[in-house]
């Protein structure tokens, strides 16, 4: 079955102040002017005021709705968050990020131009379970976007400061160019054309792939007012050991395959977008197809169904997906049905709000 991620959902909207002076037959132009211009150095505020938290307008917070924020999980949720989808009204990951206390997201865009990414193994000596009080290291499962300040990988990427894979990605996955490290040379069928599938042939560079490891992703963007493109680093993520990606690629497993191979999910990787942004995200970020894929074999309808047509059972949004794996998993801490539930409550505001806006526009 297909575990498969949000689709989007367009619904009319208008802004009320606009369409308040457009429509009165006695506004002038010049005070059109003043409400539409804000004086220069000056930002318009927002009609609604916003919590800093969920990023709802207060009156639709989220918070307020979580009976038990920060639930301790035991499998680590890392969420790949498509740039389109951070400030997306039905955007489900923000549930996630508020009711459990082991989530980290990192944000990740289109390829545009052309992108590189480079992997270094973590350092063979490093207790990646631990810190250096023997307690879990938090830091371990760090993930950094690129609204981070700073990120220190020098405790997981010590003793590989060469990268054992550098690899450029053009618009929708294809791979233009791809290298090794010297580590790898003797290991993997490098001569002629270097690919991803030789890679994966190689037993020595998937045990020390499995070992975990860290990736780095520069993207090139045009220079906002010119014709030049920069190369910017997007994001850094820490890949530990037992980590899986939620994907139902033509390989992936279902829980009891993973069990099979003997096989601990310990950081489950998350992809969040609309299905198309998915499927683009999984081509554009080839590190993925090293890790191991885990299918839900559901046949559940989303609570997403309220507010558009579901393709097939089993299309579930990304809170959907991560509650009912962690389920199959055996990470079950209590109260965490009540995360379906807030999914489901901001399903009926949005429902609501597009009902009202419909009305409004029918009348006018």
């Amino acid at each position: 079955m297909l575990v498969c991620f949000r689709s989007r959902i367009q619904t009319p909207t208008r802004n009320d102040s606009l369409y308040s002076i457009l429509k009165s037959p006695t506004s002038k132009t010049p005070n059109a002017s003043k409400t539409l211009m804000a004086a220069p150095g000056t930002q318009l505020k927002s009609k609604r005021p916003t919590c800093p938290s969920c990023s709802k307008p207060t009156s639709l917070c989220l918070c307020i709705r979580i009976q038990n924020p920060g639930l301790q999980n035991k499998v680590n949720i890392t969420i790949l968050q498509h740039s389109l989808e951070r400030k997306h009204a039905l955007n489900s990951a923000r549930i996630a990020k508020l009711g459990l206390q082991n989530v980290t997201v990192s944000t990740v865009s289109d390829v545009k131009f052309d992108a590189e990414f480079m992997i270094h193994l973590f350092d063979p000596g490093h207790d990646s379970g631990s810190g250096q009080n023997g307690e879990k290291s938090s830091d371990f499962y760090q993930v950094m976007d690129n609204e981070a300040d700073e990120f220190d990988a020098s405790h997981v990427t010590k003793g590989s400061k060469e990268p054992v894979i550098t690899c450029s990605v053009g618009k929708y996955g294809v791979v233009t160019n791809i290298s090794i490290g010297n580590v790898w040379m003797p290991h993997v069928q490098w001569k002629r054309r270097l690919s991803l599938d030789k890679i994966l042939a190689s037993k020595v560079a998937v045990d020390d792939l499995a070992k975990g490891f860290v990736v780095k992703k520069l993207q090139k963007r045009r220079v906002s007012g010119s014709d030049e493109v920069e190369e910017v680093e997007e994001f850094e993520v820490a890949v530990p050991p037992g980590s899986v990606l939620l994907f139902p690629s033509k390989n992936a497993l279902d829980v009891d395959g993973l069990k099979a191979m003997d096989f601990e999910a310990k950081n489950l990787i998350v992809l969040d977008g609309t299905w198309s942004k998915a499927r683009r995200m999984y081509c554009e970020n080839p590190w993925l197809r090293f890790l191991p894929h885990l299918k839900l074999e559901l046949d559940r309808l989303s609570l997403y169904s309220e507010v558009r047509h579901q393709p097939k059972a089993g299309y579930l949004s990304t809170i959907e997906s991560i509650v009912y794996a962690l389920e199959e998993i055996g990470d079950y801490p209590e109260g965490l049905d009540n995360l379906l539930g807030v999914f489901e409550s901001m399903v009926s505001d949005q429902r609501r709000c597009k009902n009202e806006r419909l009305s409004k526009l029918s009348s006018a």
